[in-house]
């Protein structure tokens, strides 16, 4: 039973790994051409930490972000005390006009088959292994991963519009669907790291109206140019999961 608690907890919801997928539609979906700047080369280690149903839990994750000569990868590997590796996976693909542009999004949870999330530059389709939905690839669109990459790109592009009250929106595939996401800048404060105590810029993710999905808070950072330094999923019962930086190795 913990063993299965925390393969629902933690295997698809990381930092770097997965981020929360819920049904939608592409009504939302359109080419976002923006200025990027891709944050450098990096290894990242983070700290989780987690409550539900009054169990408390403990892990880490292993990020390794490459970007240079227009391609990018993006590795994470999760793992949870006791239980050892929960999850990992991999983000790679192209920098284009549109920031990052994945080729392939593939994620192995605890226990399960992976599963691949496959974007053809040349079809200019999105599709995925385990799932029947097939989207049109128009511009901008990230996986899972990549996403909270692509907002630290979008952010050293263009920092003075990042300023509460904004909103970004992308298009984001996940293990078997996509969906539009948007996150809105909340405020600039102060958290506490392994690293020290860092000013980050705070991005929410709200579930849609209805929709008990969890709230997903992402705080970057400018002074580590933009890494992700922390990432917290919350619901409406107290529950959380909240993964925070200890070490940056630029690369």
């Amino acid at each position: 039973m913990r063993a299965h608690l925390l393969t629902h907890l933690l295997g698809g919801a990381v930092l770097a790994g997965s981020l929360s997928s819920a049904s939608g539609a592409a009504a939302d979906h359109e080419a976002l051409l923006r200025p990027v700047n891709v944050p450098p080369s990096a290894d990242l280690h983070y700290i989780l930490k987690a409550r539900q149903k009054g169990l408390s839990l403990g892990g880490e994750a292993q990020v390794t972000w490459r970007a240079g000569e227009g391609k990018y990868s993006l590795v994470t590997e999760t793992k949870a005390q006791i239980f050892g590796k929960i999850l990992d996976s991999r983000s790679e693909g192209l920098i284009d006009n549109y920031g990052i542009a994945p080729l392939q999004f593939v994620e192995k949870r605890f226990h399960k088959e992976a599963t691949t999330a496959t974007f053809d530059r040349a079809a200019k389709t999105m599709s995925f292994s385990a799932g029947k939905e097939i989207y049109p690839l128009l511009g901008g669109e990230q996986d899972r991963s990549s996403a909270q990459w692509q907002l630290a790109a979008l952010a050293r592009a263009q920092p003075d519009k990042f300023i509460p009250g904004s909103e970004w929106h992308m298009f984001v595939a996940g293990r078997k669907e996509a969906q539009a996401w948007s996150f809105k800048v909340v405020k600039r404060e102060k958290i506490v790291t392994g690293i020290g105590e860092v000013e980050a810029i705070l991005l929410s993710k709200a579930p849609p109206p209805g929709d008990k999905d969890q709230t997903v808070d992402l705080w970057l950072a400018p002074a580590y140019d933009w890494y992700p330094v922390q990432l917290r999923y919350s619901d409406e019962d107290g529950e959380f999961i909240e993964q925070t930086v200890d070490k940056i190795s630029k690369k």
